[in-house]
């Protein structure tokens, strides 16, 4: 045999009772079969065995496998991020003539895809105010195909009665789905509380050092599965190896980062309640945060993002040299990650509201929370 056809043999060398520590990653994008009557074309490659790579190798397999092991699913999908894991629940529960339901607090782009795509497929999306609670039945209707839930909500972090909906929708045939990212996947159990579909965007905690784009979605049982399936197949929500690998490591660390930032968290957001600029801090283990007595009943800890409202004697102008003066918080739109970032939001839009560009989000990273508490001290003092 010629060298440079040996070359391209991919029969193994080397030994393979290697026993690592360390999910291996697995590259690659053609399966080889042993005979034509094994070749085989499923999306479904937990069951029904490799395939292709577009479905995942098995370092993303074991991603969703462990996913679906601490959120308590009977399935887990990777996906390339948490805006494509909102995707695939849409497409899968909604199509031409259909209606859905999403908080007003829900994560912006989801928001957006209701606007932009969703509507232009002529499936219409209605917002709705979020402490609704069992409420939402008055706005089910027959074409209603999917109620979003997100809890606590994105930047104003109210809490949801997501028990309370989702009795509502089950009681109509509604399915629920529910961005879990806050939680982490654990921190809120989503299927002990009547959700269908829970995904998260595992750039955020899972990853946990802002090097990866990725996102899971978990369904309930087979029936959810089932419906999933096909459009994740359809839409080719590929993810790469490595990145799951990367979310595979951050897993092993993720209790202890989520102490750790539970902590420093509480104690900054208590540093700032009683600060004379400060209107409200809405971060859910505070009774100023909206919802705050759902959170004490159903959720089993807080993380790292909170809001704070600075009082409408603060000019817009102000609460930017805030910003702009922090020193250890730098200036980003995500959150889940090591480091410290604020961002102003002087655009947001919640009903009946106007928070006129004083809304910050702050996430705490691992730094020190007395030293990020003087940090703040300094950027109050800044703007007089």
């Amino acid at each position: 045999m010629d060298w440079r056809t040996k070359l391209l043999n991919p029969t193994p060398r080397a030994r393979r009772d290697y026993a690592s520590l360390a999910t291996p990653v697995y590259r690659g994008s053609t399966v080889v079969f042993e005979d034509q009557s094994s070749v085989k074309d499923s999306w479904d490659q937990a069951d029904n065995g490799y395939s292709y790579g577009l479905y995942g190798t098995p370092t993303a397999l074991e991603l969703a496998a462990r996913l679906s092991d601490i959120e308590g699913a009977h399935r887990t999908l990777i996906v390339p991020g948490g805006q494509a894991a909102i995707a695939l629940v849409y497409f899968a529960y909604c199509t031409a003539g259909s209606h859905a339901l999403v908080p007003h607090s829900a994560y912006g782009p989801n928001k957006e895809m209701a606007e932009g795509i969703l509507r232009g497929l002529g499936i219409e999306v209605e917002a709705y105010d979020p402490l609704i609670g069992e409420s939402i039945r008055t706005l089910i209707r027959d074409n209603t195909a999917l109620i979003w839930c997100e809890s606590p909500g994105s930047v104003t972090m109210e809490i949801q009665d997501v028990p309370a909906i989702a009795d509502a929708a089950h009681a109509r045939g509604v399915a629920v789905a529910l961005d879990n990212t806050y939680a982490a996947g654990v921190m809120f159990d989503a299927f002990a509380h009547g959700v269908d579909v829970s995904m998260q965007a595992l750039t955020k905690y899972v990853g946990g050092h802002s090097d990866l784009l990725l996102g899971s979605v978990s369904a309930r049982d087979g029936a959810a599965f089932e419906k999933l399936g096909p459009v994740y197949r359809q839409l080719g929500l590929a993810v790469s190896p490595d990145d799951c690998s990367l979310a595979l490591r951050g897993l092993q660390t993720l209790p202890v980062r989520l102490a750790h930032l539970e902590a420093s968290t509480l104690q900054v957001a208590h540093s700032l309640a009683d600060r004379s600029e400060i209107e409200a801090v809405f971060h859910p283990a505070l009774p100023t945060c909206p919802g705050h007595a759902t959170w004490q009943r159903d959720f089993s800890g807080s993380t790292s993002v909170f809001s704070i409202l600075f009082k409408e004697s603060v000019t817009p102008a102000q609460v930017e040299n805030f910003i702009e003066a922090l020193e250890l918080f730098h200036i980003g739109l995500s959150w889940g990650g090591v480091h410290s970032l604020a961002v102003v939001y002087p655009r947001l839009e919640r009903p009946g509201k106007d928070y006129s560009g004083r809304l910050v989000r702050l996430n705490i990273g691992l730094e020190q929370p007395d030293d990020l508490i003087v940090d703040l001290a300094r950027a109050f003092a800044a703007i007089g």
